[in-house]
């Protein structure tokens, strides 16, 4: 089977494949203080007690697929993947790797590698031209075109720190659930702040895809937009560009670019 690991800036994602097909999934927060066995504790209370994967840590594990955008905690999964999985085939998505998504950037070695796999999972499921709206720390959108290229994007602050910046500037305001309102006008602080935040969001993403829509293709409406991340179901039902939901395009595309290195595990 198949281990990939998606390290983002706030959480840390880990997906087991059989084959094709994702059979089981972590999320863990992405702490940058973490040692490397500290980090293979933390994955063999995870991965120990599932029934198709071995008592031993790595045992039952052909092969291992990472991307990561904090340099700390790769250094640290590198030593993970050296001590622990010795023996076992790992890609670490960084430049060299073939991925088959010709980068099309003024400099293709500062686009963060998640945003290039999600380009990659983009083009192999649904084919281009296609924007990939992921919700993380940073709201990121990613243009796709026609041929499969990666030709660019917008970063914008993602909902937790929005969230996290009104607590902190607002002096009456403090740190609130995201959680979608009884309606758009709030009749409390609570409310009010969480209609800004699902419908403000849900109107950025509208506004941006079109435009970005626009300037991809000739006819905008051939565009497909997938919208990915753990905050993705809060926009969902608002957003009104929203082709396609897939939770996990990431590991998704760190499994295609592990066969496309080393092949099916």
């Amino acid at each position: 089977m198949l281990l990939t690991i998606d390290v983002g800036n706030t959480h840390t994602v880990l997906g087991l494949f059989d084959g094709s097909e994702i059979i089981e999934h972590w999320r863990i927060s992405t702490d940058p203080r973490r040692t490397a066995d500290e980090l293979a504790v933390l994955m063999q209370g995870l991965m120990g007690a599932h029934p198709l994967l071995g008592g031993e840590l790595g045992e039952g594990i052909d092969g291992i697929a990472i991307c990561a955008t904090v340099p700390s905690v790769l250094h640290e999964l590198r030593e993970v993947t050296r001590r622990y999985y010795g023996d076992v085939p790992a890609v670490i998505v960084e430049p060299g790797v073939k991925t088959g998504v010709p980068i099309l950037t003024d400099n293709p070695k500062e686009v963060g590698a998640d945003r290039i796999i999600n380009a990659v999972a983009a083009a192999e499921l649904f084919g281009g031209p296609a924007i990939v709206v992921d919700f993380g720390t940073a709201t990121t959108f990613d243009a796709v075109s026609a041929r499969g290229e990666y030709i660019g994007g917008v970063i914008a602050p993602g909902i937790e720190i929005s969230v996290e910046a009104l607590g902190v500037k607002g002096a009456q305001l403090r740190k609130i659930e995201v959680a979608r309102p009884r309606s758009v006008i709030g009749r409390n602080t609570v409310e009010a702040m969480q209609a800004g935040i699902v419908y403000g969001f849900a109107g950025q993403v509208d506004g941006v895809v079109e435009r970005m829509a626009r300037e991809l293709a000739d006819d905008p409406d051939d565009v497909t937009v997938i919208a990915t991340g753990g905050l993705a179901p809060m926009v969902l039902g608002e957003s009104t560009v929203i082709d396609e939901h897939e939770p996990w395009l990431t590991l998704i595309g760190l499994r295609l670019v592990y066969e496309r290195n080393v092949g099916r595990p």
